[in-house]
């Protein structure tokens, strides 16, 4: 079963297993507005937690992305580099931005669950 968790950098990451999708939040698309460029992590790289992953670009600021846990990226989202703006329209589905295979399943422990990331955002 997937199950998701989101930190307080506004990425999201999907998991099921070892494996998992990492992605930033619909609330991070929206305060970033139109995304116009989205520089990913290069396939086979190691990141560890809180590691800077790559930058999204949007008309009004660049923003940092942060790999929530710690592991080898395995796939970067191709449809982004022709349409970045996918990550506006669909940024917790099909505007992912890599996958990666975990090295330490326990980081997912320091993470939010999706009730405590919505109280977070409210405050």
């Amino acid at each position: 079963m997937i199950q998701m968790k989101f930190t307080q950098e506004h990425e999201w990451i999907a998991y099921e297993g070892t494996e998992a999708t990492i992605g930033i939040t619909d609330h991070a698309q929206q305060q970033l507005g139109d995304i116009v460029y989205v520089e990913l992590p290069e396939i086979g790289q190691t990141l560890t937690a809180q590691e800077n992953a790559g930058t999204i670009e949007s008309v009004k600021a660049a923003s940092e992305i942060y790999s929530p846990v710690s592991g080898e990226v395995i796939e970067i989202n191709p449809a982004l580099e022709a349409s970045p703006e996918t990550v506006n329209s669909d940024a917790e589905k099909t505007g992912w931005l890599f996958r990666m295979k975990l090295a330490d399943l326990s980081e997912l422990d320091a993470l939010m669950s999706a009730d405590s990331y919505q109280a977070f955002i409210a405050d």
